[in-house]
């Protein structure tokens, strides 16, 4: 069953002036492209299907904001980071994120998923810059960890925690295997319990 029985799809947003309004609490979700997003955020939510994943990386252009119940949201930030897409729809996502981090006080906090095997890279840092503006907590799923061998997935989440620093939680997670989910999910329901900015 789903913990969250009444999230529904509320719209995409291709530019701020199309952002839901900023009101309640909301909880991001971000990460490259091929990072396993999608899947984390349906595993998280045990929802089938709830955010659209696709075998083709950078398909979430949009973001794509769903609420949970009447005060509290997850937002979907478009995949980023992927080689084959256009010039300037990477421009325009990085525009898209940087308006929308900048633009957000209901914004409680951000999950940054990265594949375990490919480590953090140079616009997940990015993704960290702003996201520690806004003074909210971050937490990292290091996905697909149940494609790593024991010593490597304890080696990961170690070099994870010592680039990320004490003000970053991270953890390995699997969506198809159920690794971490209950961690996950802790975290995502800490962070909607957190009070907006004033």
């Amino acid at each position: 069953m789903s913990l969250y029985p009444e999230a529904r799809f509320i719209t995409s947003a291709a530019r701020a002036a199309q952002f839901v309004p900023d009101q309640g609490r909301e909880v991001a979700f971000a990460g490259r492209s091929n990072a396993g997003k999608s899947s984390a955020i349906n595993a998280i939510l045990n929802r089938r299907d709830f955010a659209r994943t696709s075998k083709t990386p950078g398909r979430t252009q949009l973001i794509n904001f769903f609420a949970l119940d009447d005060a509290r949201r997850l937002v979907d930030l478009p995949g980023y980071g992927y080689a084959r897409v256009a010039k300037e729809m990477r421009d325009h996502w990085r525009e898209l994120l940087d308006d929308y981090f900048h633009a957000r006080d209901s914004l409680t906090g951000l999950f940054l998923i990265v594949d375990s095997r490919r480590g953090l890279g140079d616009i997940d840092w990015q993704m960290l810059e702003w996201a520690h503006a806004l003074d909210g907590p971050i937490h990292v799923l290091l996905t697909k960890a149940d494609k790593l061998s024991r010593r490597e997935a304890t080696e990961t989440l170690a070099k994870g925690q010592a680039e990320l620093g004490p003000d970053v939680t991270v953890q390995l997670f699997s969506a198809t295997k159920k690794l971490g989910l209950d961690a996950a999910r802790g975290h995502l329901n800490a962070m909607l319990e957190a009070r907006p900015a004033a």
